[in-house]
């Protein structure tokens, strides 16, 4: 993407660049604009003999989004941890609080400090960085190879359609949706476990362990199907949406329209 070329010497425009991508609310603006700075700047650290002209090489994509992936964790677990209690709280979590004592994303997050510590909002961190650093490394490495193939030279050139970036995007987040998607499953039932809960799960063997022989291998993918749906369309409006807003701001807003790809 020609964004990478500009991210290291324009990288006061990022985030205003990224509000344009974003179609989330502002926690999705912020991971989202976080994502893409880390990998920026990464794609170029672990490719550092490739010039600044040229785009990084497939492994430099690959190492840098492997590597975005552990870093935003460290963010994305506490989020996720009280989103996941929030959309259970008249079930697991409601059995030592009344539902209506949870207001929103800030008082479940208090009531998670006073029951369980620091410890306890950074519950399921070990199996969000499991899934999410090889989910981010086939996410910006099927994005950049797809988009080659579709369009040979639009990486170095960044004058692919916008029917090329809306495949590439939404491929990609197929690509990570299915590479991680059994450990989504089972980060979820962590998290979703409170100190009252009646079912306990010791680790994250434990936990994968005991959803197969309760449910058998068919739980690990279970919703398979609407996640990659959502991440098709979702994932090739954000590449779109964020390529035309960085062309607007560096590039006089230049991109191919034409019906081909």
């Amino acid at each position: 993407m020609l964004v990478f070329h500009n991210f290291l010497t324009n990288g006061f425009h990022f985030d205003f660049a990224l509000i344009f991508a974003s179609a989330d609310r502002n926690i999705c603006t912020l991971q989202n604009a976080m994502v893409f700075q880390i990998y920026a700047i990464l794609s170029r650290a672990f490719d550092s003999s490739v010039s600044a002209t040229d785009p990084p090489s497939y492994k430099g994509v690959a190492l840098a989004g492997v590597g975005t992936g552990a870093l935003q964790s460290m963010m994305l677990s506490p989020v996720e941890l009280v989103k996941i209690r929030l959309q259970l709280h008249n079930t697991s979590y409601s059995t030592s609080q009344s539902a209506s004592s949870h207001t929103g994303p800030i008082s479940v997050a208090k009531s998670i400090l006073k029951t369980e510590g620091i410890r306890g909002i950074y519950r399921g961190f070990t199996i969000t960085v499991l899934r999410d650093a090889p989910s981010h490394g086939f996410y910006f490495w099927t994005y950049e190879y797809v988009r080659e193939q579709l369009h040979p030279g639009c990486r170095k050139s960044g004058q692919e359609s916008l029917r090329t970036m809306l495949i590439a995007g939404g491929l990609a987040g197929v690509a990570s949706w299915v590479c991680c998607y059994p450990l989504d499953v089972v980060k979820t039932r962590l998290q979703a476990q409170s100190p009252s809960s009646p079912e306990k799960y010791n680790g994250i063997i434990d936990c994968l362990h005991k959803s197969v022989k309760r449910e058998g291998y068919g739980v690990l993918w279970r919703g398979l199907g609407t996640a990659v749906a959502r991440a098709f369309v979702v994932n090739g409006a954000v590449f779109s949406a964020y390529e035309i807003a960085l062309r607007c701001l560096f590039n006089n807003g230049n991109i191919q329209t034409e019906n081909t790809i």
